[in-house]
């Protein structure tokens, strides 16, 4: 069999990987040039699929940039970036430019399968059409699915393998296409009865977390004014063996989905003459703590009688998540770019990211900074060393919880 995996980032690479590891033939179609390149000399750049497992697959794998090596698929997989416009809208520019290329070199009887993260109807009023051009007729000529990606990125426990696949076809034989395709990389396989369900049903998962993660971080801005420490607030609530699931505060949300997903359904249900206040609400206010963060760093520098302005402020971690060099929608850039709009200079330290040239800063140790706040803590941070060198230390992530010091200050 052979399959074609349109984007190879962050989720179409570990399905190129998986479907190649399962004995397919995969071609992967990006329109960066230098990842068909790295891919060809066995290299990875993304974290979860190391270069050894490109190597193994070399001989199954190809990369290009030309979709016309799609016309020999059997299935076809789009994984392509859903982003948001400055006003906060869905952009389904890639999407676009996708489906008008794939229709381009569109084949009677192969399988369409979108993952990209998008809001409910994409897959049939959007996406359907595109690929019509072709001439063929989905789910007559061709076949056409939604499977949402559940990647989280940087998981060992749970993995492409043993996450449960979401299938909604279009007809029922485009979905029992897809859900057999899916099961040679995956082990359970839950089909929906609609692209829309499929669809939807991605966006729930994530509006949970955003819901959750608003709830919990309005409340640690409320505890910052009580004196109240939040972390032993939720530590203590979790010890509830029911009716509660604990999340934890933090600067903001980053990454591909969270910090995307709840503006993509509230626009879709303006569409409907609905407001999701709910939803709208919750990622205000997660878009807004950047912005409290900075205030934090403000009042802990003026407790030690320093301005902002002038002030040396190092940022520990830059992406958005543990582990990892994503910086996708990472609030740490948002809090660097308003210290600097506030006279700060600044200075980073981030294993995983050593530089940033948008930002002309390099990845250095934070010695002799004013104050040194943590917003991401990778493994293996010497939270010691930072306590014990640090002037100032403004910890986001409660990972000094435990450790006493007159100059650590705590969201």
């Amino acid at each position: 069999m052979k399959v074609g995996v349109i984007g190879l980032g962050y989720v179409g690479l570990p399905l190129a990987v998986a479907f190649a590891e399962s004995g397919c033939d995969v071609v992967g179609v990006d329109t960066d040039a230098r990842k068909a390149t790295a891919l060809a000399q066995g290299r990875s750049y993304i974290e979860d699929v190391p270069s050894e497992r490109i190597v193994e697959i070399l001989p199954r794998l190809r990369a290009s940039t030309r979709y016309a090596d799609l016309a020999t698929a059997e299935a076809v997989i789009v994984a392509v970036p859903t982003p948001l416009t400055p006003n906060r809208e869905p952009d389904l520019g890639p999407l676009t430019a996708a489906g008008r290329a794939l229709a381009r070199v569109l084949q009677a009887g192969q399988l369409v399968v979108l993952e990209s993260t998008t809001y409910p109807g994409t897959t049939r009023e959007w996406l359907a059409p595109l690929l019509e051009e072709s001439g063929l007729s989905a789910g007559r000529d061709f076949h056409l699915a939604f499977s949402p990606e559940r990647i989280d990125p940087g998981r060992t426990d749970f993995t492409l393998r043993n996450t449960p696949k979401i299938v909604g076809g279009l007809t029922e034989k485009c979905r029992e296409r897809a859900a057999r395709i899916y099961a040679r990389v995956c082990d359970e396989v839950v089909t929906v009865s609609n692209p829309e369900v499929a669809e939807l049903t991605k966006l729930l998962e994530n509006v949970f977390r955003s819901v959750n993660i608003a709830l919990v971080n309005e409340l640690a801005i409320l505890c910052d004014r009580m004196g109240i420490d939040v972390w032993e607030v939720v530590e203590a609530a979790a010890t509830k063996p029911y009716g509660f699931m604990s999340f934890k505060p933090g600067p903001g949300m980053g990454g591909h989905c969270l910090p995307v997903d709840p503006f993509y359904l509230a626009w879709r249900a303006r569409e409907f003459d609905t407001q999701t206040e709910f939803i709208e609400l919750a990622g205000e206010i997660n878009q807004r703590m950047p912005y409290f963060c900075v205030e934090k760093v403000a009042r802990a520098l003026n407790e030690h009688a320093k301005p902002v302005r002038g002030s040396h402020v190092a940022i520990v971690g830059v992406s958005y998540k543990p582990g990892l060099g994503d910086l996708r929608e990472s609030p740490a850039l948002r809090i660097i770019r308003l210290l600097r709009e506030q006279g700060a200079e600044l200075s980073y330290h981030d294993p995983y990211v050593p530089e940033l040239p948008e930002l002309g800063l390099r990845s250095e140790w934070p010695e002799k900074a004013d104050c040194v706040t943590i917003v991401t803590a990778h493994p293996g941070l010497d939270l010691e060393r930072l306590v014990h060198e640090s002037r100032l230390l403004v910890d986001f992530r409660g990972v000094t919880r435990g450790m006493g010091a007159p100059q650590l200050v705590r969201l």
